[in-house]
C-alpha cells in the first residue's frame, strides 16, 4: 500500500459519479459529483477528470493521493481490475484499473459498487459486529462484511439475494427464472408490472395503493414482503447481526422502512421461529446522502489484495 496519505474513492453509477478524498484517520476532506459519461473511453475519462477535480476543489496535489479505488456496477474481477457487463454504463469489457492508473500515475483498484457500499456502510456504523447491505434499487442485491472484510465467498456470489426464487411460478426475472426477490421488490420489475408510465414508477404504484388501486396495493405488498425475505434470507444465510437498507428506494422513506418492518413482524406472528431472530429489529435504513459507496471505495483501493482485512484509518 503507498505511503501517500489520501486515499479517493469512486462511486461510479449510470448517470453520475460520486467522490470522495479520505484522510489516514477516516475524515472526509473534500466530496463531490460529476456526471457519469457512456461508453468505454467516456467511463475512463469521467473518472480521470473526478480524480482531478476533487484533488482541485480539495486543495491536494495529485501527488498526495496515494490511492484511488472504483465501486462500479457489473460484474467485477477483483485482482485484474477489469469490469464486465456493466449495462447501464455501455461497458461489455474494460481494463479499469490499469486504463486509470496509466493516465494518472497512482494506484486503483476496482470493486462492485454494492459492496464497496456494504464496507462503507459497515465501517461507518463504527461497528464490528457482522453486517450486511441490502440495495434496493432498479435492481437488488447485497454485500456482506465479517469484522471489516468483504465476504465473497467461493466465486464472489455471496449476497446476490436477488436472485434467489422465492415463488416459482411468479414473474419472469431477467436471470431467466421465476419469481426471483428482484421481481418482487426491484424497481425495474415494479415499473415494468405498473405499466404505467410515469417518471417515478414506485412512488407511484404506493400513491395509487394508497388511494386504493387494488394492482398498486398487489404491487405495494410484493415491495414489503419482497424485501422482507431479501432480509430473511441474509440473516438465515450468513447470520448476520444487522442489514443496513440503501439504494434508490430508500428515497421513499418511511413508506418503505414501515412496510418492510410490518411485513417482517407479520412473518413473526406466523412463526415461533422466526419471532426469536426478531428481524423487525435489525434492520436500518441508509441515510439520504451517505457517502458509503463512495468512502468503501477509498477503503478498499488503498488495499493490498481483495482478503486483506480493510482498516478504518
Amino acid at each position: 500500500m503507498s505511503t501517500r496519505p489520501v486515499r479517493v474513492g469512486l462511486d461510479v453509477g449510470g448517470t453520475k459519479i460520486d467522490a470522495v478524498a479520505v484522510a489516514p484517520d477516516g475524515e472526509i476532506l473534500g466530496r463531490l459529483r460529476r456526471p457519469t459519461g457512456w461508453g468505454e473511453d467516456a467511463v475512463v475519462d469521467s473518472i480521470v477528470q473526478a480524480v482531478t477535480a476533487l484533488a482541485r476543489e480539495t486543495g491536494l496535489a495529485l501527488t498526495d493521493i496515494g490511492s484511488v479505488g472504483i465501486g462500479i456496477p457489473g460484474v467485477v474481477d477483483v485482482d485484474g481490475g477489469r469490469v464486465i457487463h456493466a449495462v447501464n454504463l455501455g461497458v461489455e469489457s474494460l481494463d479499469l484499473a490499469a486504463r486509470a492508473q496509466a493516465a494518472l500515475g497512482m494506484p486503483f483498484r476496482v470493486e462492485n459498487d454494492v459492496k464497496a457500499a456494504a464496507l462503507g456502510a459497515a465501517v461507518l456504523r463504527g461497528a464490528s459486529e457482522s453486517m450486511a447491505y441490502l440495495n434496493l434499487g432498479t435492481g437488488v442485491a447485497a454485500g456482506i462484511v465479517f469484522g471489516g472484510r468483504i465476504h465473497r465467498g467461493a466465486r464472489g456470489t455471496a449476497g446476490e439475494v436477488g436472485h434467489i426464487s422465492v415463488d416459482p411460478n411468479g414473474r419472469l426475472c431477467g436471470c431467466g427464472q421465476r419469481g426471483c426477490i428482484e421481481t418482487f421488490c426491484g424497481g425495474g420489475a415494479l415499473a415494468k408490472a405498473w405499466g404505467r408510465p410515469g417518471a417515478l414508477p414506485v412512488q407511484d404504484i404506493l400513491d395509487a395503493a394508497d388511494a386504493g388501486d387494488p394492482a398498486a396495493i398487489a404491487l405495494r405488498d410484493d415491495l414489503h414482503h419482497g424485501a422482507a425475505a431479501a432480509v430473511r434470507v441474509l440473516v438465515l444465510s450468513a447470520d448476520v447481526e444487522t442489514v443496513v437498507i440503501g439504494g434508490g428506494l430508500t428515497a421513499l422513506g418511511s413508506r418503505l422502512e414501515d412496510g418492510i418492518r410490518a411485513a417482517l413482524r407479520a412473518d413473526a406472528e406466523r412463526s415461533a421461529f422466526m419471532s426469536t431472530l426478531r428481524l423487525d429489529e435489525r434492520i436500518e435504513i441508509l441515510a439520504a446522502g451517505s457517502p458509503a459507496a463512495a468512502f468503501g471505495a477509498a477503503l478498499i483501493g488503498a488495499s493490498v489484495s481483495e482478503k486483506e482485512i480493510v482498516f478504518h484509518g
